[in-house]
């Protein structure tokens, strides 16, 4: 399922980037700090349910050298509801494997990345790079990225079934120090998809008299192609009583027609000297694919078909809180300290051109379909 899974390793991503703590340095090059981190995460809504372990490992090999091993695993279980609409619900297990190095030299951080992931019906391979690099007395960082992937795409049932596709990512940022209590940043970002895009599970509908529902299925189809482009401008601002707020605007458009907006806004507060405690909220925002209906009037209607929730116009509004607990040890102690760390975001889905076909109503004028979801991460990080 490429889009669902798609959407999933993008829930992982987030998971590991902000409950993990890999974040990017914003000014001067420095190495990772060498931790150890163990987190549960999980994901309930919209008739799926996630959830499994991961294990982070960092250690420095010198100065100038340190290296880490992920270890991730996703249990699936359920199915959303444009797949109920065709089949049942499923289980699977998704296991992710990655290592990377950061070297540094001088003023220039480099980092290197490979992560394999695999599961019944898919497999995929990513290999990453990243360069960073301070100028003005350290009061400017530019960054360069560049990614790729390949995904094996199978079908559950169906041996003969293999398809293949390829990922591009090129990435460009810009980070300032405005003033002592300032930082503002720029990225931009293209990523380049080829090969086989939608998803062997899904399927569009199309109206049909004689059958006993009046509409019919059929399997998707999408271009081989796609090119995104995104831009986004973000802030950070420290507050004289040990807090601060941030904020993150970003656009997004594709070849395929879709616009997207995303508006972000947190703020952090220090609570004593072992208590962090976060309060964010996101608004995303698109318009559908050229190709999407959720409807089509007859069988291969159009080359090209979509009935995804993905692809349709959608909003969703997520409000999140995170609660960090830091112990401090000896200096001479060999474990300099441990946090524990809670996160929790709950995200509402509103959809303007998908409705739920499981609901008992005429074709066409079937409720329009949204839906929660609840986002959980616990984990515990040791520092050495």
């Amino acid at each position: 399922m490429v889009v669902t899974k798609f959407n999933r390793r993008t829930l992982c991503l987030l998971g590991l980037l902000c409950s993990m703590g890999q974040l990017t340095s914003v000014h001067g090059a420095v190495l990772p700090q060498e931790r150890a981190d163990a987190m549960y995460h999980s994901y309930q809504g919209g008739g799926m349910s996630i959830d499994g372990p991961s294990i982070l490992l960092r250690k420095k090999i010198s100065n100038s050298l340190s290296v880490s091993a992920n270890y991730y695993v996703d249990t699936i279980s359920g199915a959303s509801i444009d797949v109920l609409a065709t089949a049942s619900p499923y289980a699977e297990e998704r296991i992710e494997h990655s290592v990377g190095m950061d070297y540094i030299r001088n003023k220039t951080l480099m980092n290197f990345n490979y992560t394999s992931s695999s599961e019944n019906d898919f497999d995929a391979s990513n290999f990453s790079f990243g360069l960073s690099q301070d100028f003005f007395g350290d009061l400017t960082t530019l960054s360069l990225g560049y990614s790729r992937g390949n995904d094996d795409i199978g079908k559950r049932g169906d041996d003969s079934f293999s398809q293949q596709a390829e990922r591009q990512n090129y990435r460009l940022g810009l980070t300032q120090v405005i003033s002592k209590n300032m930082i503002m940043g720029l990225n931009f970002e293209n990523i380049a998809d080829q090969g086989y895009l939608n998803n062997p599970y899904r399927s569009v509908r199309f109206l049909d008299a004689s059958s006993d529902k009046g509409y019919r299925f059929e399997s998707e189809v999408y271009p081989t192609t796609r090119t995104s482009n995104a831009a986004a401008l973000s802030a950070n601002y420290y507050l004289p009583y040990r807090a601060s707020v941030y904020g993150e605007a970003k656009l997004f458009s594709d070849t395929w027609g879709i616009d997207a907006t995303t508006y972000k806004v947190g703020y952090i507060h220090t609570f004593s000297d072992d208590w962090i405690v976060e309060v964010r909220s996101r608004y995303y925002a698109q318009d559908k694919a050229d190709f999407y209906q959720d409807l089509y009037s007859r069988s291969e209607e159009f080359n090209f078909r979509a009935r995804d929730k993905e692809m349709s116009t959608f909003t969703n509004m997520s409000v999140g809180l995170s609660v960090t607990y830091e112990f401090r040890f000896s200096a001479a102690n060999w474990l300099k300290k441990s946090t524990v760390n809670m996160d929790f975001d709950h995200v509402q889905f509103d959809y303007d051109d998908f409705r739920n076909v499981l609901a008992d109503a005429p074709v066409g004028n079937e409720p329009l379909y949204q839906f929660s979801a609840n986002i959980t991460r616990l984990y515990v990080s040791l520092f050495y």
